[in-house]
């Protein structure tokens, strides 16, 4: 019964607080509302919403641009890709995921490695690196699953995750000997793709550095990766013509001229 007498209670003491408090105390919600909003709902997704084809100010200051494509984009329509432009500027190359593990072809591989030749691409490969099997397993798996040609960018290893069972050392051989082995067969430095925090952690011994880096950082205006980079991989939230769904969009830290010189000869 006393709690019915509560909301008589509150009244009469919304009539004695004085009016700044009143004005105070509801800007003082209005802010705790708006940060909570903006924490919860547009921060986590506010670059997605961002228009990022064509959106000249996402990120600025590069002009080569390009995508990485796998079995989740599904099948492309090559013949409108090939026209899509980003920030007023031609898509210039296309990494295709082709091999993970020591036995996993991508579905899409062989589709996509023909056809980004084909629509006038410059064309990379990557192999997805897995922590169950054995990094010689992996790299001549690689190697017997995707024949890069001249005019192609070096191989990839993308490596994303570091096993507990093993310690930083030999996690970080393991990847020499899978870029080692690779390195002998194509005479081009393998390009290393991660993510900016993991390569700080895991891969900053300097025999790492020899390697190029393709750093993957997504929903900022500037790299938060201080050391040197080729690629940086900005957003897995892109949208182009020709690709159903979401596309991740790459840009390359240089001049065209560079770029080519990247190239296997």
């Amino acid at each position: 019964m006393q709690f019915s007498k509560l909301p008589q209670h509150l009244f009469h003491l919304w009539i004695i607080i004085p009016r700044w408090a009143k004005v105070l105390g509801a800007l003082c919600l209005a802010c705790i509302y708006s940060i909570s909003f903006y924490l919860l709902f547009v921060a986590p997704t506010g670059f997605r919403w961002r228009g990022i084809y064509g959106d000249p100010n996402y990120p600025t200051g590069y002009t080569i641009h390009g995508i990485d494509v796998s079995r989740y984009q599904g099948t492309i329509n090559w013949n409108r890709l090939r026209n899509a432009m980003i920030e007023r500027s031609p898509i210039r190359f296309v990494f295709i995921k082709s091999t993970e593990g020591d036995s996993h072809l991508d579905a899409t591989f062989r589709d996509n490695f023909y056809n980004a030749k084909e629509s006038g691409f410059i064309r990379g490969v990557y192999h997805f690196w897995s922590n169950n099997s054995s990094p010689n397993r992996q790299a001549y798996f690689f190697l017997a699953m995707v024949k890069l040609e001249s005019g192609d960018l070096p191989p990839v290893l993308d490596v994303e995750s570091k096993p507990n069972n093993i310690s930083t050392k030999e996690f970080q051989q393991n990847i020499l000997t899978w870029l080692r082995i690779v390195e002998q067969k194509y005479h081009v430095k393998p390009i290393i793709y991660t993510y900016y925090k993991f390569k700080d952690q895991y891969l900053s011994d300097s025999r790492f550095d020899e390697y190029p880096y393709w750093i993957a950082h997504y929903y900022v205006d500037q790299m938060g990766y201080q050391g040197a980079w080729k690629f940086w991989q900005h957003t897995d939230a892109g949208k182009l013509p020709g690709i159903k769904g979401y596309v991740d969009l790459d840009i390359y830290n240089g001049s065209f001229y560079s770029l080519q010189r990247m190239l296997i000869p």
